[in-house]
């Protein structure tokens, strides 16, 4: 058990290093205006339904903007994280 909590403070310690990291590194590209991204998007509206059925409404494209490191920054997604999930559902 001693070992397990050891592992996981370890895993913990390491996740931390590795988001100040990536924020320093966002900060940099932020300086040299390399920082953001924009990417194009669908989106859908959910409608729900009775018998837990659902109703989907094309709502157009849309450019958002984006992160580009590897854990979301400034509010916004990362862009690799958006290039994977090309469609945002409203519910």
């Amino acid at each position: 058990m001693k070992l397990f909590g050891r592992g996981l403070f370890g895993l913990l310690i390491m996740a931390g290093f590795l988001y100040v990291g990536d924020w320093a590194l966002w900060k940099v590209r932020m300086a040299r205006g390399t920082g953001m991204g924009q990417m194009t998007v669908g989106r859908l509206q959910v409608a729900n339904l009775k018998g837990n059925k659902e109703e989907y409404f094309p709502d157009g494209n849309e450019l958002v903007d984006c992160s580009r490191s590897l854990f979301p920054q400034a509010g916004g997604d990362a862009c690799w994280w958006l290039a994977q999930h090309r469609v945002i559902y409203e519910r």
